[in-house]
């Protein structure tokens, strides 16, 4: 059967923050200058919103540039924080609290919001689709397509009806090529086309490796007498101090008598006996997080690994045919906790590039060099590179002195050090060998502050159509279970956070690994962490996956 096509103007891969704020900016300057483009985002999940999973304490900047009236437009922005609360938490029963004056100035979220992300980006879908933006959910792009002369054409999406031995059912329908004269990837943390897009054009030569955390999150109804409206509390310490990890939590007192917990493992853990999982259940039995959760019940669960290298882990994002945005890039700003409002702002500087180009005539394959000066005079550049330091000092000095040389930079200095940290070590190489390895007892859990994995699953509304092709490949069958065990005990039946990955005896009575991809959240965990980099994740059939409400 025949691949359809279809030709727009701008194609944008991912209906996230930043290509939602792409495809936005794009259809205001079509407006403001009167020029006809034709703009279309492709987006995997199965409604807009779907997938988009964040803390999240949001910082209004880009927001504001975009629609500066978004208050009376109703964008889903509600709950401005009212109190800021940091501990350090010194063990199961123990914390200190930190006083205001010696938390890093990026840290205080005066004039920020609470918000559920996928709420955010529902709305934004609206305004763009309001605009004229076409928006078709349950794409998901497959593979790039490229020009004779190396440049991207555009991408095609996924076949649908194909069957787990990779023939064609009666359903089957073949993925259509999309092109464009400039192709946007937005795909967000570990996007395997970015991925992809990064090793072909050599993107990140001559940068420090990527780094990843992994974000595992619920939602809860806690007691209207507990509840904080506008409350941000942060922890570092317990229980990932235990295995010499880092990362810290998160509880946000959203509205509605509802509340946010989380906890960011950072991916560059060493002990392979480490499950983030277990250690957000873990966490949640502390008296500073148990307090809020006792008598409260549990409404949702979501997981998504994090991009976190920032400033010196930045790829070139500009390659012929097209632009690498968002956290498909890295523009997380790690010292605010925040990526969203980068997100935008580096989605509507590269919708300006575009448009510029497109009004001067280009017909794309050209690359936009434009969009690098844009960004390096903005105010996203300007701050990622202020805080460059951050992650390289929690991953080279731990959170307490990592933090103190945060405190040194942002409160002292009012600017960074004349000198770069580096981590030079990839997320996946950190792992040591399970017998150099403590070994951790995780507690079972009590299914009333702590679950298990499938019942969490559940309530992330995860759904695959079941006869498909795997969409988490090996490059090497045979690598897990000759590799990995016994080297690392097997690491993906405990850094996954959805039960996907187990080792099982067979009838003979020797250990298989086994894949259950129809648990998979499509955090992307175990494309980053494998030590073997074996697990290759790319995309499902369109529409699979979770379905977030209000997360």
């Amino acid at each position: 059967m025949e691949r359809e096509s279809m030709e727009f103007d701008v194609l944008i891969v991912g209906a996230g923050p930043a290509g939602l704020s792409a495809a936005i900016r794009l259809l205001q300057l079509a407006q403001e200058s009167g020029q006809e483009i034709t703009v279309c985002v492709v987006e995997k999940g199965s409604e807009v919103g779907a997938h988009i999973l964040a803390g999240t304490v949001f910082e209004p900047t880009a927001l504001n540039e975009l629609f500066p009236n978004w208050k009376e437009e109703g964008a889903p922005v509600n709950v401005p924080v009212t109190g800021d609360d940091i501990f350090i938490l010194r063990g199961q029963d123990s914390a200190i609290k930190v006083p205001n004056a010696f938390v890093p100035r990026n840290m205080h979220n005066h004039e920020n919001y609470i918000i559920s992300l996928n709420n955010l980006c529902r709305w934004l879908g609206e305004k763009a689709e309001g605009l004229g933006v076409e928006i078709y959910p349950g794409f998901p792009a497959a593979e790039v397509l490229y020009h004779d002369d190396g440049s991207v054409k555009g991408v095609v999406t996924g076949d649908m009806g194909v069957s787990k031995e990779g023939d064609q059912k009666e359903s089957y329908v073949p993925g259509m090529e999309l092109h464009a004269k400039y192709t946007l990837f937005c795909e967000g943390c570990r996007g395997h086309l970015g991925k992809n897009l990064i090793e072909k054009f050599n993107l990140d030569a001559g940068k420090d490796p990527q780094h990843y955390g992994i974000g595992i999150k619920e939602l809860w109804d806690i007691d209207p007498a507990k509840h904080k409206e506008g409350l941000v509390v942060h922890t570092t310490g317990w229980p990932l101090t235990e295995s010499g990890s880092t990362g810290g939590s998160f509880l946000y007192h959203t509205e509605n008598n509802q509340v946010y917990v989380g906890l960011i493992v950072d991916l560059a853990y060493k002990n392979p006996h480490v499950s983030p999982f277990d250690e957000f259940q873990r966490l949640k039995t502390h008296p500073e997080i148990k307090k809020y959760l006792e008598g409260g019940k549990r409404v949702s669960y979501g997981a998504r690994a994090i991009t976190k290298g920032g400033h010196n882990s930045l790829p070139k994002m500009t390659f012929p045919g097209g632009l690498l945005l968002g956290c498909d890039a890295g523009t997380l700003n790690g010292s605010k906790i925040k990526g969203t409002h980068t997100a935008m702002k580096s989605g509507m500087l590269g919708a300006e590039a575009v448009f510029e180009a497109i009004k001067g005539g280009a017909e794309g394959k050209t690359e936009l060099t434009s969009y690098t000066e844009k960004y390096d005079a903005s105010w996203l550049g300007k701050e990622l590179y202020n805080d460059r330091n951050f992650g390289p000092a929690m991953h080279k000095f731990g959170n307490i002195i990592g933090g103190a040389v945060a405190f040194f930079e942002q409160n002292i200095l009012r600017g960074s050090l004349p000198i770069t940290f580096h981590d030079l070590t990839k997320d996946h190489a950190a792992m040591k060998p399970a017998a150099e390895c403590k070994k951790i007892d995780y507690p079972k859990p009590d299914n009333v502050l702590t679950f298990d994995k499938l019942s969490s699953v559940f309530l992330s509304n995860t759904a695959h159509e079941e006869d498909q092709p795997c969409h988490l490949t090996l490059k090497d069958p045979n690598v897990p279970i000759n590799v990995n065990l016994p080297k690392y005990d097997e690491p993906a039946q405990r850094y996954c956070p959805a039960q996907v990955y187990e080792v099982v005896e067979n009838d003979e009575g020797n250990k298989v690994f086994q894949i259950a991809a129809s648990n998979c959240v499509h955090c992307k965990t175990c494309d980053i962490k494998d030590p073997s980099q074996n697990i290759v994740w790319v995309t499902p059939e369109g529409g699979g996956g979770p379905n977030y409400p209000n997360m």
